[in-house]
């Protein structure tokens, strides 16, 4: 059955689709402008004159970022920091949430976990101490103190648990008729099941690990051991006298600012997200539990 528009529901439909529009846009503006930056001359940039479109078109500010090998020994280590952590990190948050979804008869000490995650995620011991045992643990300068911290996200386990939850009981209960044991029916039906919470989870701690900057800050020490957001917020381009060598390197310097290159970096950081999200995306509208139960 066709059902007839009225011209106030055109109207509202077009509201509604200009309002998403321009969402979209507010949403795309930082990167589009950054973007622009980058590709426009130092003075232009520097004036304010930028908005979508590069003003004074030049790829300078990517020629000296791809001279930069500090730049890229950042990128390397922050790429591994996200593949070793997430990886680790799912079977963590898996086996943490399998349990915690239990009832209280299945797992008498639920409610006691569950508490003292709650209140890991409220409270912390504070810097300094975090600081000691980072020390004594004997992680200083260690590409570890840069994973171990991130490995249990609290939040995202919470959101597992109550996703295992709103699977159907009787899939469990089918399953413990056959014989399936809890680490079968964690590994081969519930985590198959929840693939869309476990992919939007890792999109979270993909995000959160890519911009994190401050345990790099505190516990690294030596600048090729340093994460990708470290580095950029510690960077500051400064023109050394002794580097100037000759009037072609004179030129090179003139060619680049503080802000052109560091709209290039910051858009070359933004590319791997950018790059993993269309991937992940596709289980956030997936129907997988349609229809898998039949009553």
């Amino acid at each position: 059955m066709v059902r007839s528009q009225t011209m106030g529901t055109k109207v509202a439909e077009a509201a509604l689709i200009l309002i998403l529009a321009l969402v979209s846009f507010s949403s795309l503006f930082p990167i589009i402008h950054n973007l622009a930056i980058s590709f426009s001359s130092p003075a232009k940039a520097m004036a304010g004159f930028v908005t979508v479109f590069p003003k004074g078109f030049t790829v300078d500010s990517y020629t000296k970022l791809f001279e930069d090998s500090v730049f890229f020994q950042s990128f390397w280590i922050s790429v591994k920091r996200v593949g070793v952590t997430c990886f680790i990190s799912f079977f963590i948050s898996l086996l943490m949430a399998y349990p915690l979804s239990r009832s209280k008869r299945e797992f008498k000490l639920r409610d006691v976990y569950m508490w003292l995650l709650i209140f890991s995620m409220m409270f912390n011991g504070g810097l300094i101490p975090f600081y000691l045992v980072i020390r004594q643990m004997g992680l200083m300068n260690s590409f570890w103190v840069l994973v171990l911290p991130m490995l249990v996200n609290v939040f995202n386990v919470i959101l597992i648990v109550n996703y295992f939850r709103s699977i159907p009981k009787e899939l469990d209960e089918s399953a413990s008729m056959d014989g399936a044991g809890p680490w079968f029916k964690a590994f081969r039906i519930y985590m198959p099941l929840s693939m869309p919470v476990l992919a939007t989870t890792t999109l979270f701690l993909i995000v959160t690990v890519w911009n994190e900057f401050m345990l790099g800050l505190i516990f690294i020490n030596h600048e090729d051991s340093i994460p990708l957001q470290t580095y950029m917020q510690q960077i500051v381009v400064r023109i050394d006298p002794t580097l100037i060598k000759s009037i072609e390197d004179v030129k090179r310097l003139a060619s680049v600012s503080d802000k052109t290159l560091g709209a290039a970096k910051i858009f070359a950081s933004m590319l791997p997200i950018m790059l993993v999200y269309p991937f992940l995306q596709r289980f956030f509208i997936s129907g997988i539990m349609l229809g898998s139960v039949k009553e």
